[in-house]
């Protein structure tokens, strides 16, 4: 049920860019309007998201360990998996932001029967790391190859990126659309790890269970996101000329609504103001997240510095000698005994 809503409410945010724009003409609302108003909400989300986060008080360090801890010059320690100091952390950060380390020592548990008993299996998620790790960096590529849009002197970094990228000439197969001497592998990766992890969520029966519309929408939404790409870039041809005018007066603040651009362009478009005004209020806040984390940024020294909690405060309490003095004879009425006696006059 909860990949039906998702696919329902891609399919409506296809449709209404393709209405709007197909038979109103409704250029100006879904070219400059709505892309600034998604823009915006984007970065105030993200910002009120990141305050609220940096507002929670953390008053004891819990970072997640797999190592030795620093101890005795005798005991080997990890300085990676268990960081004393700065140092270790930032590399710790590093392997984790750039790499994905804690996924790659993801296991999963699985049951199997083996001669007639079940029996515990732990498997590693290798292929659930690989398929994340391509996802994230060919979309950071991709996002990095817009950059030629959005400027008009093209950045040496984005000349790099389109020649690594697009070594793989295809142009002279006798494929439909592969008429473009360069075939970005990023968009094919993209779009296979797209399709890995939606199809793994279907397959797997727990994970089936436990998934939600919040799982599947941005997976179904940046999966309709590359194939409107691909198509403009392959099959549905746009004049690049005048999207670049339209995307560097837009980042100028001066918009100008493009002429002859077909509604592929605007579906391309609404998807993405969609998918950036959805992003602060998702699960996809986990790229912001994996840097305020508790459980990462912090070194463990625990055991050789001591941590004074920033928010604690004067509690008021009440001392046995203060119980003692106020309940003294009742103490003594019961039999209990005290430790000053009743002083007799």
């Amino acid at each position: 049920m909860s990949v039906i809503i998702s696919l329902i409410a891609v399919v409506v945010v296809i449709l209404i860019p393709w209405v709007g724009v197909g038979a109103f003409d409704l250029r100006v609302l879904f070219g400059i309007v709505i892309p600034y108003a998604a823009i915006s909400i984007f970065i105030v989300g993200i910002v009120v998201k990141v305050l609220d986060w940096g507002r929670s008080p953390v008053p004891f360090r819990i970072p997640t360990t797999a190592g030795q801890e620093w101890s005795f010059p005798w005991i080997k320690t990890n300085p990676v998996d268990n960081p004393k100091g700065k140092g270790g952390v930032i590399i710790r950060m590093l392997f984790e932001v750039l790499l994905f380390r804690s996924l790659f020592r993801n296991t999963r548990l699985e049951y199997t029967f083996k001669d007639g008993a079940a029996k515990i299996d732990h498997e590693w998620e290798k292929w659930l790391w690989l398929a994340a790790l391509l996802f994230h960096w060919s979309f950071l590529v991709i996002f990095l190859r817009h950059f030629r849009f959005f400027v008009q002197q093209i950045p040496g970094f984005v000349h790099l990126l389109e020649s690594l990228d697009g070594f793989l000439q295809l142009g002279v197969l006798p494929v439909t659309g592969f008429g473009v001497p360069d075939v970005y592998l990023t968009d094919l990766l993209l779009l296979i790890a797209l399709a890995y992890l939606f199809i793994r969520r279907l397959y797997i029966p727990h994970m089936r269970f436990i998934s939600l519309p919040a799982d599947y929408f941005p997976l179904l939404l940046i999966f309709s996101l590359g194939i409107s790409g691909v198509l403009m870039r392959y099959f549905i041809r746009v004049d690049i000329t005048v999207v670049k005018e339209f995307a560097v007066g837009f980042f100028k603040f001066s918009p100008k609504v493009p002429e002859g651009i077909g509604v592929i362009f605007y579906i391309h478009l609404f998807i993405l103001c969609v998918l950036i005004a959805y992003f602060p209020f998702s699960k996809l806040m986990h790229f912001a997240g994996v840097f305020l984390s508790p459980t990462r940024n912090l070194s463990n020294n625990n055991r050789f510095v001591r941590h004074v909690n920033p928010w604690d405060y004067p509690v008021k309490t009440h001392t046995y000698e203060e119980y003692e003095d106020e309940f003294r004879e009742k103490m003594v009425e019961a039999g209990l005994p005290v430790d000053k006696q009743i002083e007799t006059t």
